[in-house]
């Protein structure tokens, strides 16, 4: 019998490039949008496959990342045109769009620049737009920026190493992706790094005025943060959520920077439930 994890990858012609991803489910669709050094094959299997018993669930690699042609633009915006590309291709004409990380602030991108293609906003473990008050800790930089990441480093990463239930989770999480895991197609050179990080530090000057657009847009977003996220802190929201106009915020006590990889049963119900209720 095939694996739910063993689902073929399919590659979106976006003319200049070709976008590599799965999909999975039936149902709205919602596109996931990936961490730093994400690729197709470091999502939670469990996690998309909670979702994809409501949702289609679509899953990439950004442009010239993992499987995926092309070159990875120091852009946001335009990195955000993968979404929309890969949207258009599959004649998507309303998505969910949900960003982990890194993935969080394309995610915003997406539903700030292209407003009638996003109906609901999932942000996982990532910032605003704009300054934030609280940067990245140190054992993240020391962690995110090896060669090659082993099971402590996705501890110190994406968990809570002082929580017994989150490093509980960390093991089963790490163990359920490591099923199926091409290592090689992870990001793991400095080059690559830096076109990651000079996106997010366009995203802090925002020239583009999202931290303003992001408060006033009536599309629902909900916000889900772990208590201590390394990377992302979750106080990082508090200085702008009470300004926004139609956001749920959910935080997860002893929980890092991949709440839907700790809870994702819990998660993606409350995903779903949101994108049931709210308009």
């Amino acid at each position: 019998m095939k694996k739910f994890y063993d689902t073929e990858t399919s590659f979106a012609d976006a003319g200049d490039r070709k976008i590599a991803y799965r999909s999975y489910g039936k149902g709205k669709p919602i596109i996931f949008v990936n961490r730093f050094r994400g690729t197709l094959d470091t999502w939670d299997p469990l996690f998309i496959k909670m979702m994809a018993k409501k949702f289609n669930v679509i899953t990439f690699d950004y442009s010239g990342i993992g499987s995926s042609t092309g070159n990875m633009a120091p852009d946001i915006a335009i990195v955000a045109k993968d979404v929309k590309d890969l949207a258009d291709t599959l004649k998507l004409n309303t998505i969910i769009v949900l960003g982990w990380s890194y993935g969080g602030l394309v995610a915003q991108a997406v539903t700030l620049l292209y407003p009638n293609l996003v109906s609901h906003s999932i942000l996982i473990g990532t910032n605003p737009p704009g300054k934030n008050e609280v940067p990245f800790e140190q054992v993240f930089l020391d962690a995110a920026l090896k060669p090659i990441n082993d099971f402590d480093d996705e501890v110190v990463l994406f968990f809570e190493p002082k929580s017994q239930i989150s490093l509980a989770a960390a093991k089963a999480s790490h163990d359920r992706i490591h099923k199926k895991i091409d290592v090689k197609k992870i990001p793991s050179t400095m080059e690559a790094f830096q076109v990651y990080f000079a996106g997010g530090d366009a995203f802090k000057e925002d020239i583009l005025n999202f931290r303003e657009q992001i408060k006033k847009t009536k599309i629902p977003i909900l916000i889900i943060s772990g208590d201590h996220d390394v990377s992302f802190a979750v106080e990082n929201w508090y200085a702008i959520v009470n300004e926004m106009v139609n956001t749920q915020m959910i935080v997860y006590s002893e929980t890092g920077h991949a709440p839907q990889h700790q809870y994702p049963e819990m998660t993606s119900k409350y995903i779903i439930n949101f994108v049931k209720y709210t308009h």
